[in-house]
């Protein structure tokens, strides 16, 4: 049974991240094949723990997976791996759902996890023995075994840590951390810093890995997590359908660089489990599209790459050529940038590839932050009409004109484009705020090859002749 721990927190920006990666790191430096997950929808801190571990970070969403897909996320994945570290998110207790069973401690239950408790010791002292006292006790099946305490100042300032918890708390101190400006990673407005926007993230992951070495006890770590042998722990009957793999027959574009790198691995994966080749683009230095039968662009920062992108004017108008030639093209949040007339920032104003007749605004605070559920109201190459499909959106910029768009989606939670509608149709092209897994809508790629397989043999019906909604569809 593959060991297994979770590294929580009372809040967010306790340090939770920064730690997981040096744990990830550390273990895997020792020999231990370590498979990394974060709890929730997050791109960014995937980011770090799969540089951390050498493999990658798959996404545990309680939103957007239904649990037996979190099951067989989880164990699929951990399968050949030595230990399973799951950083959770936000606080531990916290969720959409009063009942709290969609929090990281609902999913520390539900994977039989055992938990490593961050807690950030800046500027308190006897209090953190409340703080750890309450969240242990907050409920009683809570797998709370151990805590690393955070930020911590100097002797002084341990010893009445550690003095108040040994008095009032029954749970082992697996680490003392001072505080350490120079291993922080960095931050921005949608969080931390991508990791393949460091230039230098390998040698932060080895200076964060020995750092901790010295201040967290990794045995200890890997004491706890331990399944024990008598322990009957769930787990799902997960059948290996080798019937769906195909053979390669379309290829697939992705852009991914600085500017575009949020894709979740089952969304590469369940296209090529549907028979398409995965063929990389690099939006700011390849001039021309290569030869592809369809093209995802997803999510990221194009916004502070807008002055790089734009100047590669050859590679916007092939993609736009490209559209305008019925190319199955899905776009999700900077992808629905880069069709855009343009980027409006502070730095001034940027052309992109005007496909769809909008300029997007970078505003100062989010225009939509957190969990969407739409339904699809039209038809269109990638989704059933009337279906209903969760996601998420986390962006700073609005389209400036958006009311006059063909839409696929009602929006029911969340914000999309407008507040009420995302998911603008062009052709074959689909541009939404909207994120999806493609574990929640496994269909997506299928209907993403199928469509890609018609545009490459010329022989499709078309879903949509225009941008705007009269005398179209």
């Amino acid at each position: 049974m593959t060991a297994r721990l979770m590294i929580a927190a009372p809040a967010g920006r306790c340090g939770k991240t920064t730690i997981t990666t040096g744990i990830c790191a550390s273990l895997r430096k020792r020999g231990l094949i370590v498979q990394p997950f974060k709890k929730g929808p997050d791109y960014i801190d995937p980011s770090w723990l799969t540089a951390a571990s050498k493999r990658p970070c798959r996404n545990l969403d309680l939103f957007m997976m239904k649990k037996q897909a979190i099951l067989k996320t989880f164990y699929r994945a951990s399968e050949d791996a030595d230990i399973a570290i799951i950083e959770a998110n936000m606080g531990f207790y916290d969720g959409i759902k009063p009942h709290g069973k969609d929090s990281p401690a609902g999913l520390a239950r539900l994977l039989d996890t055992p938990v490593v408790f961050v807690v950030n010791c800046s500027r308190i002292t006897r209090s953190v023995a409340a703080i750890i006292y309450g969240f242990a006790g907050f409920e009683p099946d809570n797998c709370i075994k151990g805590v690393i305490l955070n930020n911590v100042s100097g002797q002084r300032h341990e010893k009445k840590l550690t003095d108040s918890i040994k008095r009032y708390c029954n749970i082992p101190i697996l680490g003392v951390v001072p505080k350490s400006l120079s291993l922080n990673i960095k931050e921005r407005h949608l969080g931390l810093i991508p990791y393949g926007e460091e230039g230098k993230g390998e040698d932060l992951i080895n200076d964060i890995a020995r750092f901790f070495e010295q201040y967290i006890d990794m045995d200890g770590i890997l004491s706890i997590s331990k399944i024990p042998a008598d322990k009957k722990i769930t787990k799902p009957v997960i059948v290996n359908k080798k019937n769906i793999d195909r053979k390669s027959h379309v290829r697939i574009g992705i852009f991914y660089d600085k500017a575009f790198s949020f894709y979740y691995p089952e969304n590469l994966e369940f296209l090529e489990k549907n028979g398409a080749e995965i063929v990389y683009i690099d939006s700011m230095k390849d001039t021309v599209l290569p030869d592809i039968d369809g093209l995802y662009i997803g999510g990221g920062f194009p916004e502070l790459y807008a002055s790089e992108i734009t100047k590669n004017r050859s590679l916007l108008v092939y993609v736009r050529a490209a559209i305008e030639n019925w190319m199955p093209v899905f776009c999700e949040c900077a992808g629905l940038m880069y069709l855009c007339d343009g980027i409006k920032t502070d730095e001034g104003f940027f052309e992109m590839a005007k496909v769809i007749p909008s300029v997007v605004e970078k505003k100062g605070f989010p225009q939509g932050h957190g969990y969407m559920e739409v339904e699809v109201i039209t038809e269109n190459p990638f989704f059933k009409k009337g279906a209903r499909i969760k996601g998420h959106e986390f962006h700073y910029t609005r389209l400036m004109n958006d009311n006059h768009f063909h839409y696929a989606l009602k929006v029911l939670r969340g914000n999309g484009i407008d507040g009420y509608y995302d998911g603008i149709l062009y052709k074959n092209t689909f541009a939404s705020y909207m994120h999806i897994h493609a574990v929640s809508v496994p269909y997506w790629a299928k209907n993403f090859v199928h469509i890609a397989e018609k545009y490459k043999n010329k022989n499709f019906n078309s879903f949509c002749t225009g941008l705007t909604k009269k005398g179209v569809c």
